[in-house]
């Protein structure tokens, strides 16, 4: 019976890779990016995972931020205008064969939490005014 090998640790090459790209483009985000449209919104940007294909050749690069719509939108713009440059920095720094695409999507999921909570918030408020009539 053959037995897999692994680190035991659970997780396989490319989630290494993928959290490695992760921490190298928040770096490069935080202090190399100057691109003036953007750079003083990325201090409300976080990186929230990354997904690469099996064979690396891209890489999702899911984000979320804290500032306003309007500004998302130039967010999502200044980061797909970016991604050549991101990705040529990436290349110095993560030792892979082939650098993937970068492609960026927005993740709500933090918006959503954050909204999630508060309606569960007010429904707490809520049912304590009516407990206290």
């Amino acid at each position: 019976m053959a037995t897999r090998r692994g680190t035991g640790h659970g997780f396989e090459r490319s989630d290494r890779v993928a959290q490695q790209i992760r921490r190298e483009l928040a770096d490069l985000l935080r202090f190399h990016l100057k691109d003036l449209r953007i750079a003083p919104r990325l201090m409300l940007v976080t990186l929230t995972a990354v997904e690469l294909t099996p064979d690396y050749a891209h890489a999702k690069v899911f984000y979320t931020s804290m500032a306003d719509p309007a500004s998302n939108e130039l967010i999502a713009q200044g980061l797909r205008h970016s991604a050549t440059f991101l990705r040529r920095e990436l290349g110095r720094r993560v030792r892979i064969h082939h650098v993937p695409e970068l492609h960026f999507v927005f993740d709500p999921s933090v918006q959503e939490g954050a909204r999630l909570s508060k309606l569960i918030d007010e429904a707490v408020e809520s049912d304590k005014d009516l407990r206290d009539e």
